[in-house]
């Protein structure tokens, strides 16, 4: 066995051999793969082997689209058999609101290139011929869907790594792994030990296990799984018998999915009084075991589909498949460097393997040999979820998206389980004024105030909700008096040190500001693609404050420490730095009765920052709002926050203070067509693409991060450019990814959008090709099935000359 490896591939699963392949297609030969057992011990042996396209995030629906577009690939190579099946697909909608979200995703599908028809129920009556379409409003057809061998595919993988110079050995089991000062690794098996550069752990069923060795949480959980596979079925041997193949079937309502297998059909179900599985730990005994069979908890989902697919009833069973699989507590993969720690990489999570094995091989490859990725992996990247995460919270968020695993997935959906889990001080007094919260990286966060009287709960939606009329009032509220919302929901952090300045010029394209005063920069890849948009605060020449995305902590500590350089310390506040924005054209009046401060405008000018005492609380108040309007940052400590709420409500009661959540904050930042992260900015664009060049500071002489990059792109022009549109809508607005048509072609798509009830305008956001941009354009939104026309518009809707915000 090598005792030396660039990289070592702990699992021998599907996901596993698709990273070691990737690695070496990408150039990287000197690596290996562990395997405890035999490959595709675990999950992979006993999986259904269906792949699919369909998925709510489009980047994971694209490299899903990869993934079986490589299998044919990976036959010509190999020359190996993957018992490809393409077959098409069909996803049933039996009620408007699925059919509303088969008609979404079909309209992110046109400009991703994607196939996808939507079709009627006499067509899926053709097509599928063992449905019944009783209740059935329409469905989605997707031709790349299929299944294969899942053995036959996986030794595919392993066969193309080997033939790129990867080692893979079997029947070795990882004990220890064992980092060394200089970052590398010492993994510690029962047949020696083997000194690795990079540890990547695939290992599946045993990831939590695997990754505790390197005291690495990694949040997924197992839980059980059946389906069955019948005798044969005389209308699959008519279809067989003349040359055709019956397509799968997903559906929703039942829970269930359905494939052709054999002269039979295979059925496996996402029952609602499902299982976790080895809640204490995964047995290294187990393997290639299966569960005891368990009809009792799919007892109505059987019910359900005799109905749904009555050759069901009469069919004999051939055999039960009943094993565990991981999940993490969103469903998507947990993939990427490990924030904290060296050269540890994870590619686990994967519970639809045979869908999306492809795609995180290439993206974990391209993230280990170049540095980054080619596309925004945000939906499966390991940080998403942060330090905060616990067993006990993911336990139950795995459950309940293995319930919802065919469930309608509304854009405005809050989820119930687990939650509250964090919360801050001000969530009391939130709580008592009626207020409907959502979840933002764990913490609980407002979303608008139900008014008395009506419940505090958002009907989920693909069109405008019952959050309508209360979102209307919060935004009149701050236009028209002043608005009062927390801020505890920015990723915040607190950067030290005599180099402080000098690694902020490296680490940030923008300008970092004079004390005292804010900047706004973006932070970009090697590659020039953003990888956060940040406010710069200058407390003093060696401490500054940074402010950006809530959700991308992680991820932004894992990029900080890793160009980390100097004597720089970082520390992330988020969760302790809070306290309250106010906005509109009472903020100042409200500010100055809690301060002896001036907060005239000649004194506290826009943009300035700067330490004052506001009531009883020390606090730094920053003159910049993202609702575009008059406003303040007001940031305490947590252990303050009450005292500064009970000031602030006190002063403003007779200058209409009310609060104001995230919904009315999302509709004011569509005024001043501000973007928002992971919608208008992610690393999927580039600053010149999003307006965001207008912050860089192309001429400083640090030679920052991604400089070359952003100054060819600056020089050659990009491509596309976002652009402002006043959409024709009925009762939904966009949301994002809608297709944007011209004469007849999409050009473009949207990154989101919604309802500007200051203007009473539906506004999206989208890109459009550089060279068909005109001021006056006219373009159609695809939404919802419905082609509306939409106009350009380059006037912001509130403020256009920025005499309030500034004034």
């Amino acid at each position: 066995m090598k005792t030396t490896t660039r990289v070592c591939v702990i699992g021998g699963g599907v996901v596993g051999c698709s990273v070691l392949y990737h690695l070496t297609k990408l150039g990287w030969s000197d690596v290996m793969l562990l395997e405890r057992s035999e490959l595709t011990s675990g999950s992979t042996w006993h999986a259904a082997g269906g792949f699919h396209t369909l998925n709510g995030d489009t980047n994971m629906a694209a490299l899903q689209g990869y993934t079986i577009r490589l299998y044919k690939e990976l036959e010509a190579l190999t020359g190996m058999s993957c018992g490809l099946h393409h077959v098409g697909g069909v996803t049933l909608a039996d009620t408007p609101e699925r059919m509303d979200m088969l008609l979404a995703e079909r309209a992110k599908h046109r400009y991703m290139g994607l196939e996808t028809e939507i079709i009627t129920p006499d067509e899926i009556a053709k097509i599928a011929p063992v449905t019944n379409t009783k209740g059935i409003i329409g469905g989605l057809y997707d031709p790349l869907d299929g299944h294969l061998d899942p053995s036959g595919t996986t030794h595919a993988y392993a066969k193309a790594a080997r033939m790129g110079g990867a080692t893979i050995e079997t029947h070795c089991m990882v004990r220890e792994t064992n980092q060394r000062a200089d970052g590398t690794w010492d993994v510690v098996t029962d047949k020696g030990t083997i000194h690795a550069e990079h540890i990547v752990n695939a290992a599946g069923l045993w990831a939590r296990e695997v990754g505790a060795m390197a005291g690495v949480y990694l949040p997924l959980h197992p839980m059980e799984h059946q389906y069955l596979v019948t005798e044969t079925i005389p209308m699959i041997s008519e279809i067989i018998d003349s040359g055709g193949e019956h397509p799968h079937v997903m559906d929703p309502a039942g829970e269930s999915y359905l494939r052709q297998e054999g002269r039979g059909l295979c059925i496996g179900f996402y029952e609602q009084p499902c299982r976790p599985w080895a809640v204490d730990g995964t047995s290294w005994d187990f393997g290639h075991e299966l569960l005891p069979d368990d009809f009792d908890k799919i007892e109505d989902s059987i019910a359900f589909a005799y109905k749904r697919f009555p050759v069901l009833e009469t069919a004999g069973v051939k055999s039960v498949i009943h094993g565990p699989f991981t999940f993490a507590p969103d469903g998507n993969p947990l993939v990427g460097p490990i924030t904290g720690l060296r050269n540890y990489w994870s590619a686990c999570g994967v519970m639809a393997g045979f869908s999306q094995g492809g795609g995180v091989g290439l993206m974990l490859a391209q993230w280990m040999v170049e540095g980054e990725t080619e596309r925004d992996v945000y939906a499966m990247d390991v940080a998403r979820f942060g330090d905060w995460i616990t067993p006990g919270y993911t336990r139950p968020k795995v459950v309940e998206n293995y319930q919802k695993r065919f469930s309608v997935s509304y854009p405005n959906e809050e989820l119930p389980a687990a939650r509250p889990f964090q919360t801050t001080p001000a969530y009391s007094i939130w709580d008592a004024q009626n207020a409907v919260f959502g979840a933002q990286y764990g913490m609980e966060v407002v979303n608008y105030f139900a008014p008395e009287g009506e419940p505090r709960f958002e009907t989920p939606s693909f069109r405008r909700s019952n959050a309508w009329n209360a979102t209307a009032a919060e935004v009149r509220a701050v236009r028209e008096a002043v608005g009062i919302n927390e801020i505890h929901n920015f990723g915040k952090y607190i950067v030290s040190g005599t180099d402080a300045r000098s690694w902020l010029n490296r680490i940030m394209a923008g300008r970092i500001p004079k004390q005292g005063r804010i900047s706004l920069t973006p932070m970009l890849s090697h590659k020039g693609k953003l990888l956060g948009d940040f406010t710069v605060t200058c407390l003093s020449e060696t401490r500054f404050q940074l402010t950006a995305s809530f959700g991308m902590q992680a991820i932004h500590m894992r990029w900080f420490l890793q160009h980390l350089s100097g004597d720089v310390q970082i520390k992330n506040v988020s969760t302790r730095r809070i306290g309250f924005q106010i906005a509109g054209p009472n903020a100042r009046e409200l500010l100055s009765r809690c301060t002896r401060a001036d907060v005239s405008n000649e004194a506290f000018r826009f943009m300035d920052a700067k330490h004052l005492s506001v009531g009883l609380c020390d606090a730094l108040v920053q003159r910049v709002s993202y609702t575009g309007d008059l406003g303040y940052e007001i940031y305490v400590d947590a252990d303050s926050q009450h005292a500064l709420y009970q000031t602030l409500a006190t002063a403003g009661a007779d200058l209409g203070l009310k609060p104001f959540g995230m919904r009315a904050m999302m509709s004011l930042r569509l005024d001043r067509f501000f973007g928002s992260w992971n919608a208008e900015f992610s690393p999927d664009y580039t600053p010149a693409e999003t307006g965001m060049d207008r912050f860089m500071s192309y001429d400083k002489s640090a030679d920052f991060i991604g400089k070359a990059a952003a100054l060819a792109e600056r020089a050659s022009g990009p491509s596309r450019k976002l652009c402002t549109f006043e959409v024709d809508a009925s009762d939904a607005d966009v949301n994002a990814y809608e297709p944007i048509w011209l004469n007849g072609e999409v050009i473009g798509f949207c990154t989101s959008g919604g309802y500007s009830h200051h203007a009473q305008k539906s506004i999206a956001f989208g890109f459009v090709p550089s060279g068909q941009i005109t001021k006056d354009l006219n373009v159609e939104i695809e939404i919802l099935g419905q082609m509306r026309p939409a106009r350009r518009i380059t006037t912001q809707l509130f403020d256009p000359e920025m005499a309030r915000m500034r004034g």
